[in-house]
């Protein structure tokens, strides 16, 4: 069954996550001030929902995008200014589809899916989300930036190559006519976006550790030609990767940490934001 949501008329709702672990695990580091002040002067502020080690259920993180995008948009009719947001997270596995997204993509039928299926507001054809892949969604205020959704598109897209080569040096690119982040035949990062009144929402998603399973039962964003990747799986693989770095022997909790931390650091220098963690209390369902 294809699911659908209401929004949800609270700004940051509490919810209820799974940790992935029950043991501290350290981390790169705990600094929310991650843009290089020396190269961008008075940067503007983004507030940080950093879950990124936590599943959180696809309908709650989709209501709670939707419901800061109602917020920031009616700070704006007031002509009020509003920081940028970006949530990064884990969902529990979760098929998505994008507003005119084909049932032909999906290798099962809807009223007998693995996974719940949602039909969504974003771009792009069907995806899957789940355990070991991170989710980012940043909510910015395109008018404080660039209003060009294909600027917008391609940013992202710079922004996790380049988490791809700094962190793990695999050397990944874009395709032409085709939006996410390709090593080789393979895509490691899908994208699919809405943008209202040029607030943008949903965001990207890229497979760390991801069990790659799941996308066989459909057709990765409506592409048949080519596959789906992880970073543990190209490490492992060898190829496009530096064979003698260090991050070869770490296991899936420390490449999850790795690549949240250069996720964060990429994201603040290519949109010059100053990235300031935020607070989201617990609440049982």
């Amino acid at each position: 069954m294809i699911f659908s949501v209401a929004t949800s008329s609270v700004l940051y709702p509490k919810l209820h996550h799974h940790h992935l672990s029950d043991f501290n695990r350290n981390r790169a580091s705990t600094s929310v001030k991650m843009i290089n002040s020396e190269n961008h002067k008075n940067p503007r502020k983004c507030e940080c929902f950093d879950l990124y080690d936590q599943l959180v259920p696809y309908k709650k993180a989709w209501s709670w995008q939707k419901s800061i995008v109602n917020e920031k948009k009616a700070l704006i009719d007031r002509n009020q200014d509003c920081p940028d947001t970006v949530i990064l997270l884990q969902h529990p596995p979760v098929y998505t589809m994008g507003t005119g997204s084909s049932e032909d993509y999906l290798n099962f039928d809807v009223k007998d899916a693995p996974f719940d299926v949602y039909r969504t507001e974003r771009g792009g054809e069907v995806t899957y989300h789940g355990p070991g892949q991170l989710v980012m969604y940043p909510i910015i205020n395109l008018r404080n930036h660039k209003m060009d959704l294909h600027w917008y598109l391609r940013k992202l897209e710079e922004v996790v190559i380049r988490v791809l080569y700094s962190a793990f040096s695999i050397k990944a690119s874009r395709l032409d006519g085709l939006t996410g982040v390709w090593v080789g035949n393979q895509k490691v990062a899908a994208i699919g976006i809405r943008v209202s009144k040029w607030m943008t929402y949903h965001g990207l998603a890229l497979n760390v550790t991801t069990d790659l399973t799941p996308f066989d039962s459909i057709v990765p964003c409506g592409i048949r030609n080519r596959g789906v990747g992880s970073v543990k799986g190209l490490i492992k693989d060898g190829e496009d990767v530096n064979r003698d770095m260090s991050y070869t022997k770490l296991d899936d909790l420390k490449l999850l940490d790795v690549a949240h931390e250069s996720l964060l650091k990429e994201f603040s220098e290519v949109f010059q934001l100053q990235i300031e963690k935020q607070t989201v209390f617990k609440l049982e369902s």
